[in-house]
């Protein structure tokens, strides 16, 4: 009988050896992937020419706070939100706040865009957003849509619709206190 206990304990501390907490090859974490212009999203790496012809590329903006503006002539609630975010402009520029706004293309202009633009006040960079852009951007799914991304190029609010330039500063002023940065060597194209 103590032979039988004996085989049987032995078989059991056998079995028991193989259960270990530990896999047999390591795991990696499940990463998963967040779609662009979702909230937590990288911006993407793009280059465009503004509508004075001057370029802006995303290498720019690296450290910033930036607002991402996608607008038209023919969108009355656009012509609010730029003023708006010309005045946030002004204000925060010095602690290294950015706006960049790209006029959409799908319908024709109401009026020359860059008259538009000097009409309300705008003198941040406004480029056309061509397909490839609005897609880096997770496409654009009405006007205007506006996507506030921190220092670190991370998607941090994302409005699709008018929405009032008080939204953003709140929004824009614990980024900013993130980390000062300084001007950048390409000051604003000049009108």
């Amino acid at each position: 009988m103590t032979g039988k206990y004996l085989l049987l304990s032995a078989l059991a501390l056998v079995g028991l050896a193989g259960c270990s907490r530990t896999p047999a090859s390591p795991t990696k974490p499940k990463q998963t992937a967040i779609a662009a212009g979702e909230i937590g999203s990288h911006m993407p790496e793009f280059v465009a020419t503004d509508l004075r012809g001057h370029q802006i590329s995303s290498a720019d903006l690296h450290g910033k706070v930036v607002i991402i503006d996608f607008w038209a002539t023919w969108c009355q609630p656009c012509k609010e939100e730029m003023s708006g975010y010309q005045k946030l402009l002004d204000h925060y520029r010095p602690q290294g706040f950015a706006v960049v706004g790209f006029k959409f293309d799908i319908m024709r202009d109401t009026e020359n865009p860059v008259q538009f633009a000097k009409k309300i006040g705008v003198r941040y960079p406004l480029a056309v957003a061509f397909s490839e852009i609005k897609q880096k951007f997770g496409g654009i799914e009405g006007l205007p849509t506006t996507m506030l991304y921190d220092r670190q190029g991370i998607l941090r609010d994302k409005v699709i619709g008018f929405e009032y330039a008080d939204h953003f500063e709140k929004e824009l002023k614990p980024l900013l206190g993130a980390r000062p940065v300084q001007e950048n060597a390409n000051p604003e194209p000049s009108q």
